[in-house]
């Protein structure tokens, strides 16, 4: 049921991301925790948090900065480690398109896998909504305070339990990367996009510096945009036919 005011769309926007919250927080500890470990200063941690905000990007970078990489090589691996954020913004496109530009950058900025995840769902069920962008809006704040919240205890806590990331709680976000992939296995070329990633990172798993990551994802959505190419095209056919 579409909600019916900005607020009440903010708000469930916000509920509805609650679960994707409690996978992301033991992850936030972490790297917060990573953080204080590390040659980087709080400070500079929790800013990375604030303006990055890409947690896969943020580990890899402070991976790199302890093995004294430089600053270009830390740029583009966290740009390529990003780029599917281009897919989910060419998913979501669609629905964002006709809002001012002050939005879009914002929701943008806000887009993470989890948020994806739950705008995907939302928009498959309120496709004529006319306050999804609140929701949006709602989901990825959520998330933001979030992320900030959780790694502000890993730098606080961080240095009391240096052990920390040694525990086994990143297997919470990878709980939380199989809640959000498996719903979306409901159509032949996702699942084939995944199948077909899913066994090439598996088989390049040896390559080194992670190519074999890297290669299995660029497969995986070439299958997948395959697969889409070779459905029938049930809206061209009426088109055509009126």
């Amino acid at each position: 049921m579409p909600h019916s005011t900005r607020f009440s769309s903010l708000a469930a926007g916000a509920r509805d991301t609650l679960p994707m919250m409690v996978g992301a927080a033991p992850f936030g500890v972490i790297f917060g925790a990573l953080v204080a470990s590390g040659p980087l200063a709080a400070w500079q941690g929790q800013l990375m948090s604030m303006g990055v905000f890409a947690g896969s990007s943020q580990f890899i970078a402070v991976g790199l900065a302890a093995g004294h990489a430089g600053l270009l090589v830390i740029w583009l691996t966290t740009f390529i480690v990003n780029l599917r954020h281009m897919l989910y913004a060419a998913t979501l496109l669609p629905r964002v398109a006709h809002l001012p530009a002050r939005w879009r950058w914002a929701l943008g900025f806000l887009m993470t896998d989890e948020t994806f995840a739950v705008m995907n769902g939302y928009y498959g069920t309120h496709a004529d909504t006319r306050l999804g962008h609140w929701y949006f809006l709602g989901s990825g704040l959520a998330m933001y305070l979030n992320w900030q919240l959780w790694t502000l205890a890993g730098l606080l806590f961080g240095e009391a339990f240096p052990q920390l990331q040694s525990l086994g709680l990143d297997f919470a976000m990878v709980a939380t990367f199989i809640a959000i992939v498996v719903p979306q296995l409901n159509r032949i070329p996702h699942f084939g996009a995944a199948l077909a990633a899913g066994l090439f990172a598996f088989m390049l798993r040896e390559l080194p510096y992670k190519l074999g990551l890297m290669s299995a994802v660029l497969i995986g959505v070439t299958v997948g945009m395959a697969l889409l190419r070779m459905r029938p095209q049930p809206q061209l056919k009426r088109r055509d036919a009126a």
